[in-house]
């Protein structure tokens, strides 16, 4: 049996564990978030998914679709750190308050439990960079639309203009949507990756942990399937909160989620719904690849 690795270190390997799988998820997903953010924010300018990705190639170029990578892998890295991190610590809280041993293999249910207390710590996280994403990939169409007057497409002016305008609270605009997004969206999607492992390892007759890479690729997609299902409302509504709040003080959740309801229609809050699924494979399999991968080489050498 191989000895179990100090708490600090623990938490250590799975920081840097979430960090590397965080970063494939961007470079294998970034330009169908793009699309996603843009249909999002203007659902009727674009007839489709298609249609969004192709007139963004002809305004911008490939560098239109890789806009906000920076701060989309800032964001990417440093939520699956934290969430990995956190999701490691909280799968002990869990094992402490249902008296188990602490090597004890939790249920996959309790496991989804973890995954969506630990979403928490990374919201705080995710919120500010995400901010900054969403505003420059809807850059172009708000300066279009007359929302917001032409300015620097950086990283850096949004950030100024944020800090200027709205201070330092302003990084926090939809944290609230933000919370109500993940604890239910990483039950699904933690819940979702673990029972799929299970199904795989059960018909492989073997280990979770040695099932492969396109079972895990698999599982993480169909997770990262789950978690747009069941989240894509309030996604939406973050999304329209963050890029909008560039014009003035944006309403609230609830009232945002009802005013898109009422005016838009039910529909305007599955926009841009088709590149998140055909996001979600390649890139949640992806993260849980790069994830699983880099933790096992280091828990290796761990015990060497």
């Amino acid at each position: 049996m191989t000895m179990a690795p100090h708490p600090v270190v623990q938490a250590i390997i799975d920081l840097s564990a979430g960090a590397i799988g965080g970063a494939a998820c961007v470079f294998s997903g970034q330009p169908l978030d793009t699309a996603k953010v843009k249909m999002q924010t203007f659902p009727t300018l674009y007839r489709g998914f298609v249609h969004c990705v192709v007139s963004t190639y002809k305004q911008v170029g490939v560098r239109g679709l890789y806009q906000g990578t920076t701060p989309a892998l800032m964001a990417n890295v440093a939520e699956n750190s934290v969430l990995f991190m956190s999701y490691g610590f909280c799968q002990q809280v869990i094992r402490f308050a249902a008296g188990l041993h602490k090597e004890a293999v939790l249920s996959d249910m309790q496991k989804a439990c973890a995954g969506s207390v630990a979403s928490i710590f990374s919201s705080l996280v995710l919120c500010p960079t995400e901010l900054v994403k969403c505003r420059l990939q809807a850059m172009y169409e708000m300066e279009v639309s007359g929302r917001i007057a032409k300015s620097q497409n950086t990283v850096w002016s949004v950030v100024s203009s944020i800090m200027r305008n709205e201070g330092p609270l302003g990084f926090f605009q939809g944290l609230t949507t933000t919370i109500a997004r993940e604890v239910p969206g990483y039950f699904c999607f933690f819940g979702a990756y673990e029972l799929c492992r299970t199904g795989f390892a059960d018909y492989m007759k073997c280990d979770k942990d040695d099932i492969g890479v396109a079972p895990v690729v698999f599982s993480g997609g169909f997770g990262g399937a789950c978690l747009w299902l069941v989240v894509y409302p309030m996604d939406c509504v973050k999304s329209r909160i963050q890029v909008m709040s560039m014009t003035g003080k944006q309403a609230g959740f609830f009232k945002t989620f009802v005013t898109i309801a009422r005016s838009e229609g039910v529909r305007a809050l599955y926009s841009g719904l088709t590149p998140t699924m055909v996001r979600t494979f390649p890139a949640n399999g992806a993260l849980f690849l790069g994830y699983e991968a880099s933790r096992k080489l280091m828990m290796k050498q761990f015990d060497n």
